[in-house]
């Protein structure tokens, strides 16, 4: 199975979360064992060698990102939403559709130097990547790429994150 089967276990959620709103559900993907190996295997055969830690964003950034950060054999940082994090954190604000949004990490999510690899399930417009780019920045890490199962690319978001390397699996058009 190669990335482009993993169209199939992707599902389609019509008006979710509101009205207008086509939501790409992973749910699927990840129950299928195969499937979820492969998006595994993909990032961590493209990142081996090439990072000292995966960051994964709240939520199922952190699913994909713990088995990515295993199968390199390397540690894994969270960014969370506000006031999730028990301990000293750095935040950053990111732009939503109506306002604005922060996430956190730990003063010490990582040690110096540290490469790091950004990965999220979706990337849509870029703010919570970018926020997440920005905190491995404050903390004095190198971003050396941004890796997404799905990317919804008539949204732009990579635009967002330039220059960081943008990878994804799926791309919608």
């Amino acid at each position: 199975m190669g990335p482009t089967d993993l169209r199939a276990h992707i599902r389609d959620i019509p008006d979710f979360p509101k009205p207008g709103i086509m939501f790409k559900d992973i749910t699927t993907l990840l129950a299928n064992a195969d499937a979820l190996r492969t998006v595994v295997d993909s990032f961590a055969d493209r990142y081996r060698g090439r990072v000292d830690m995966v960051l994964g964003i709240e939520s199922r950034g952190f699913i994909v990102g713990s088995a990515v950060a295993y199968a390199l054999g390397v540690g894994l940082a969270l960014v969370r939403k506000p006031g999730k994090l028990p301990s000293r954190t750095f935040a950053a604000e990111y732009e939503l559709e109506y306002g604005v949004d922060r996430l956190e990490i730990h003063t010490d999510a990582f040690g110096h130097p540290c490469r790091v690899l950004v990965l999220d399930d979706l990337l849509a417009t870029g703010g919570t990547a970018g926020a997440a780019v920005r905190l491995v920045e404050q903390l004095g890490g190198e971003v050396v790429a941004c890796a997404f199962i799905i990317e919804l690319a008539f949204l732009a978001g990579r635009a967002k994150l330039s220059p960081c390397e943008v990878f994804s699996l799926v791309s919608y058009e």
